[in-house]
């Protein structure tokens, strides 16, 4: 496939995670403004460190709610730090899982808190997936000598 129209699809996979899904928001376009020439991989770093922290973070909240009794200000917290994560990249439905989650964690409702963790799961694997694949649509267009175009979005 030639560079142009790696970069046509590269712009359209990228507006459809906008647009169509849901799964980013104007956050991660601002990320992505951050990344220059002095810092060509600012993306791909700040993005593998939410994959490394929402990795720890599923699993403490796992665990914790697997507890025979559960603290639930110590599953609010982690909810908390992962929403926060997500937020900052820009992950908008894991985001907004985590918000549902919090209000279970105020109620103390176990049942809930348990599928929450699932909806978040869910979420998380399924933005981790479609961010996988538009960085190695980047990494084919640079390994073919192109540039990333620059997605333009009206929020």
């Amino acid at each position: 496939m030639e560079v142009g129209q790696m970069q046509r699809r590269l712009v359209d996979y990228t507006k459809s995670l906008f647009m169509e899904k849901g799964f980013l928001d104007a956050q991660f376009l601002q990320l992505q403004q951050l990344q220059d020439e002095s810092n060509p991989d600012f993306v791909v770093e700040v993005v593998s460190l939410f994959f490394d922290d929402s990795e720890k973070l599923l699993n403490d909240l796992t665990m914790a709610l697997d507890q025979p009794n559960v603290d639930f200000k110590k599953v609010d917290a982690h909810v908390h730090q992962l929403k926060g994560s997500s937020s900052s990249i820009g992950a908008q439905r894991v985001k907004n899982a985590c918000i549902a989650f919090r209000s279970f964690c105020e109620e103390q409702n176990i049942d809930a808190t348990l599928r929450c963790l699932q909806q978040v799961k869910q979420e998380y694997y399924l933005v981790k997936n479609k961010l996988e694949t538009m960085l190695r649509l980047e990494q084919q267009i640079v390994a073919a000598g192109g540039s990333i175009p620059m997605i333009e979005l009206g929020f």
